[in-house]
């Protein structure tokens, strides 16, 4: 599913120690594979992570695949963005966006 080899998986097993124990800044696209936004988004957070590689860690979430940790940051729709920063949820973003909201959710733009 990530076309990037910047772009890590996240699942249920995995967030707490690699988004949430994480130094630094992490982008996490919740998305799904039959969602048509979330391909649309793909690419845009892919070049992101290719970008700002050692400054911004990215990853992915599908939400069929890791159904509690979209359930515990109330996921609902996808592509939903979220930026985490020492444990904690800083920004968010529902539904498709630009390379620019991207930037600004993370503080790199």
């Amino acid at each position: 599913m990530a076309a990037s080899k910047n772009v890590h998986m996240f699942d249920d097993n995995n967030f707490e120690q690699e988004v949430l124990k994480a130094p630094g800044t992490v982008l996490v696209d919740f998305t799904a594979t039959w969602c048509g936004p979330c391909k649309i988004l793909a690419p845009i957070v892919e070049k992101l992570a290719d970008e700002f590689v050692g400054k911004l860690k990215v990853g992915k979430v599908d939400v069929d695949q890791a159904p509690g940790v979209a359930a515990k940051y109330g996921v609902r729709s996808v592509p939903t963005v979220m930026v985490f920063q020492a444990g904690e949820k800083k920004a968010q973003h529902i539904g498709l966006t630009k390379r620019e909201k991207l930037l600004e959710l993370t503080g790199l733009g």
